[in-house]
Formats: C-alpha cells, sequence, structure tokens
C-alpha cells in the first residue's frame, strides 16, 4: 500500500503544470476602461458595469443586469478581456466592447450563451 502512495507522490511531484496562456499580465491604459458601460442583450435586458480604480492590470468592477443581484468584484485584466462571475467582458476598440453571459435555466439545467454589445457613456 506505501508502494501505491509513493508511485502517486513521484507522479505528482514530476508533472508539467498546465498552463493556459504564456502572456503575463501587463499594466493596461486605465482611461479605456474606467467609466459606466452600458448594453442590452437580445432578450432586451439591459445591463451596465461600472469599472473603477483601475491600476496596473487590477480594476474594480460592478456589474447589473436586469433585475438580478448587484455584483462588485475586483478583476485582472488580460489580453483586453476580464471575468466577472458568469460574464467575460472583451474590450474590441476604444469604447466598445463585447459582452458574453452564460445563462443557465434552473428549470432545465440547460445552458445559453447571450452574446451582446457595451458603450462607453
Amino acid at each position: 500500500m506505501a508502494d501505491i502512495f509513493s508511485i502517486l507522490s513521484n507522479s505528482y511531484k514530476t508533472a508539467p503544470t498546465p498552463s493556459s496562456s504564456n502572456v503575463k499580465y501587463v499594466p493596461v491604459d486605465s482611461t479605456l476602461y474606467t467609466g459606466t458601460w452600458k448594453g442590452t442583450y437580445s432578450t432586451g435586458e439591459k445591463f451596465s458595469f461600472s469599472i473603477f480604480d483601475v491600476q496596473g492590470f487590477r480594476a474594480k468592477v460592478k456589474y447589473q443586469s436586469g433585475t438580478g443581484p448587484i455584483q462588485y468584484q475586483d478583476v485582472l485584466i488580460k489580453d483586453n478581456s476580464f471575468r466577472i462571475g458568469d460574464t467575460k467582458f472583451l474590450l474590441k476598440k476604444v469604447g466598445h466592447a463585447q459582452i458574453k453571459t452564460v445563462v443557465t435555466n434552473p428549470a432545465t439545467g440547460a445552458s445559453v450563451l447571450n452574446t451582446a454589445y457595451a458603450d462607453l457613456v
């Protein structure tokens, strides 16, 4: 039995660690992100992001969608994007972002990806 644990331990120690991206976090231009972003999903549901206190590649975000709860989160910006909950914010160009949100139906468990665009106001 001890040999099994020894083998598992050695395999764990020598296994390569997965890497999702070789790009390191780099400081971003805070003026590209800071402010209030608003948009509407295809369902007619309105949403908004308030991005503030952008320092380096870190920022504070407030996200609100429809009648759902308001979410506050500290985020890390990488590759012009960040995630807050089930939502991804991707800066496409100055003042224009693409938003993707995974919505799960509580009754069926089915998931749908909503895509929308937001503008800096």
